[in-house]
């Protein structure tokens, strides 16, 4: 299964010389959003730096194929796209920062924003581009087989699978893109769906009904998860139109029904909806907090493309340019008085 990179500036556990830097624009995250947002503010000569987080480019470094982002008429894969945009945004004068930031204070500026090494930084404005992560079922031994046969990413692990029958449960376009893909492993892939019919786009549900390795159970969930201390070896599944039980045999599942935003450091710092998505004014980046923004999939739960978190990224360095330049004004006109 994927492991989570070891940064060099993530440090339990020994001695290390924190410090404090200053920057115009801090860049939370990164992704399509966060480079992009990189990107326009350092050739605005702000001079951004940019905490990279816990998986650098976001949920793209996990996806294979990538048919739809513009300006490419082969197939790209996400990992080469966002190394792409990582080195643009360096070669244009952006700081990386191989960290994470566990806490942010807007109380008062400028604002302040702590890494997992303790180093800390100051900013005059910041862009939030966290992202979203995957959202699991909440069945009891769902954490108990994570690893054993349980995954929330069919590009890391479906290799694992190989010449194994699994099940995707989900019915939107990340799960029909899942189960696709593991056909390129799998022998037999199942997609469980508790309606009965799929939400993903058109040409992604005509592949998915064509491939011969792909069947579709419909109008059901997974009611528990089965197997024994070697892992996975079924499912509990309940009809939710008949209520019938049944038990299904696989070797492997993967969860593809959604996402989460990252937005646990910023609850009670910025406004949040019901569903822990930044709130953003309307054709905006901007939050609650003056000078601070938020681009891609933490305020996005429409699209979720990566185009659109790239426009974003955009919009939300652009704002915060003509911010700081609002303010800079608004010194130099009160200097003069």
């Amino acid at each position: 299964m994927r492991e989570v990179p070891a940064f060099a500036g993530m440090t339990r556990g020994r001695k290390y010389d924190m410090t404090t830097t200053h920057t115009k624009v801090l860049i939370i995250g990164s992704g399509p959003a966060g480079y992009t947002a990189a990107i326009y503010a350092a050739r605005a000569n702000l001079s951004p730096i940019q905490i990279l987080g816990l998986e650098p480019g976001g949920q793209l470094t996990i996806t294979t194929d990538v048919e739809n982002y513009p300006g490419f008429s082969d197939v790209i894969q996400g990992p080469w796209l966002m190394e792409q945009m990582k080195a643009q945004a360096e070669h244009v004068g952006t700081k990386m920062v191989y960290d994470f930031i566990k806490d942010v204070d807007f109380t008062k500026r400028p604002y302040t924003a702590t890494a997992d090494s303790g180093d800390v930084f100051t900013a005059d404005t910041i862009i939030i581009c966290t992202g979203a992560k995957a959202r699991w079922l909440g069945l009891p031994n769902e954490e108990k087989f994570r690893g054993l046969g349980v995954s929330a990413c069919a590009t890391c692990d479906g290799f694992f699978f190989k010449g194994k029958e699994v099940a995707v449960v989900g019915g939107g376009s990340a799960a029909v893109e899942e189960a696709i893909f593991l056909t390129n492993f799998c022998s037999k892939v199942t997609l469980i769906h508790r309606r009965d019919t799929l939400r993903a786009e058109k040409i992604a549900q005509d592949r998915l009904f064509k491939n011969p390795k792909i069947e579709v159970i419909w109008d059901t969930v997974v009611e528990d998860l089965l197997g024994d201390a070697t892992g996975l070896t079924g499912l509990a599944l309940k009809n939710v139109k008949t209520g019938a039980a049944t038990t299904f045999k696989t070797d492997g599942l993967f969860i593809a029904i959604g996402h989460v935003p990252a937005t646990g450091i910023f609850v009670d710092k910025v406004k949040l909806d019901s569903e822990g998505y930044v709130i953003t004014a309307p054709d905006s980046t901007a939050t609650n907090i003056p000078g601070v923004y938020a681009a891609g999939d933490v305020k996005d739960k429409h699209y979720r493309q990566a185009v659109t978190a790239a426009g974003m990224g955009c919009m939300a360095a652009l704002e915060a340019d003509r911010y700081l330049a609002a303010q800079e004004a608004d010194h130099q006109l009160k200097a003069a008085e």
